[in-house]
């Protein structure tokens, strides 16, 4: 008995010891399906080993769980993904106002880095950083600006950007390849520099594929209400659109529900929405801000943090398009055609435009 107890404690020590990484998260918060979760996987899955499940917090994540959820691009990439013992701390934020007192309970909690997903904390991150430099940060999309908008480079703060244009040129080829009607759809949230590369190069795959085709925009003013998104998505379908390519986080939500009602196609963003509607989700363009927060985890176990701005590209493995289901027609053809423009892509050869009037 002796003998059993001592085991055990020797067995939990490991886990008193564990690193804190902390998160908080955008206003869209957990359950967005789409940029939230995404991180939230970086973090908890891949990271931590674990998976959650509400009410009754983590459960050990099996290895197989584990394996099965990572892309196979991943290995010919030569990414690797397995746990790094952390203990995930997350805090959803229901405001903007949330940031810097979620930060702020991160820190006091203990948390050796902490993460802000999404642009809208930029602010927040750069004053805590600077407030506490003992203690490691992350931001995804966006770097630190100073009044200028120039890239500010702090000892203490990991930034990544993505080049979302790349990966949004994959999804609207596949767009203009799929449409019967020759019109399709882009749903965005807010009207800003970040969500334009998203519809430029949506509009440019789209022009690929399709020069005739017409691409019809509209943005919600948010990201974080499925109802503006599902008006969206039904007014673009009554225009004629059987393709909806969304950038709009929880009103994504909402343009998904308006295609599944029409019998359209709807395309994700950020992770793989394919089973938030299965059969009405054409494709996603995958945007994998996992990766990136499991990336600054690790240089935090590692002891290889360094601060500095990193932009990933579809080069990178940070971005790709989701598999096609089986009932999409023609789907080896559209496949074949999207392959080959992603290698041209990969080598150069099309260099894909970031903004619409471009």
């Amino acid at each position: 008995m002796l003998r059993a107890i001592l085991l055990s404690l020797v067995l939990a020590l490991p886990l008193a010891a564990q690193v804190k990484v902390g998160l908080v998260t955008d206003v869209g918060g957990r359950g967005d399906q789409s940029f939230n979760d995404s991180a939230l996987r970086g973090l908890e899955m891949w990271a931590g080993g674990v998976k959650y499940t509400g009410t009754a917090g983590y459960a050990p994540l099996p290895e197989a769980e584990l394996a099965a959820g990572l892309p196979p691009y991943f290995a010919e990439l030569g990414i690797s993904v397995k746990p790094l013992g952390i203990e995930p701390v997350p805090l959803v934020s229901r405001a903007q106002e949330d940031y810097i007192p979620n930060i702020q309970t991160l820190i006091d909690g203990g948390c050796q880095l902490v993460i802000g997903v999404g642009f809208m904390l930029e602010n927040a991150i750069e004053q805590s950083a600077r407030e506490n430099p003992d203690v490691k940060f992350m931001l995804i999309d966006s770097p630190i600006l100073d009044e200028n908008r120039q890239v500010v480079t702090l000892p203490n703060v990991e930034t990544y950007t993505f080049l979302e244009h790349e990966g949004s040129f994959l999804v609207g080829a596949i767009a203009g390849l799929v449409t019967k009607t020759g019109k399709v759809g882009f749903v965005g949230g807010m009207e800003m520099d970040l969500i334009k590369k998203f519809e430029a190069g949506y509009r440019a795959g789209v022009r690929q594929t399709n020069p005739k085709a017409e691409v019809l925009a509209a943005y919600t003013g948010s990201f974080d209400n499925s109802t503006d998104g599902l008006k969206a998505g039904k007014e673009q379908i009554t225009k004629g659109a059987d393709v909806i390519y969304h950038a709009a986080g929880v009103c994504g939500l909402g343009v998904i529900d308006a295609a599944k009602e029409a019998k359209v196609w709807a395309i994700g963003v950020d992770s793989d929405q394919a089973h938030v509607a299965p059969g009405t989700v054409l494709t996603s363009m995958v945007k994998h801000v996992d990766l990136v927060v499991y990336r600054s985890i690790e240089h935090l176990v590692s002891g290889k943090f360094q601060g500095g701005h990193t932009t990933l590209a579809l080069k990178d493995g940070a971005l790709a398009y989701a598999p096609l289901p089986e009932n999409v027609p023609d789907r080896d053809k559209v496949i074949a055609a999207v392959e080959e423009l992603r290698k041209k892509v990969l080598s150069g050869e099309i260099q894909v435009p970031s903004t619409p009037d471009k």
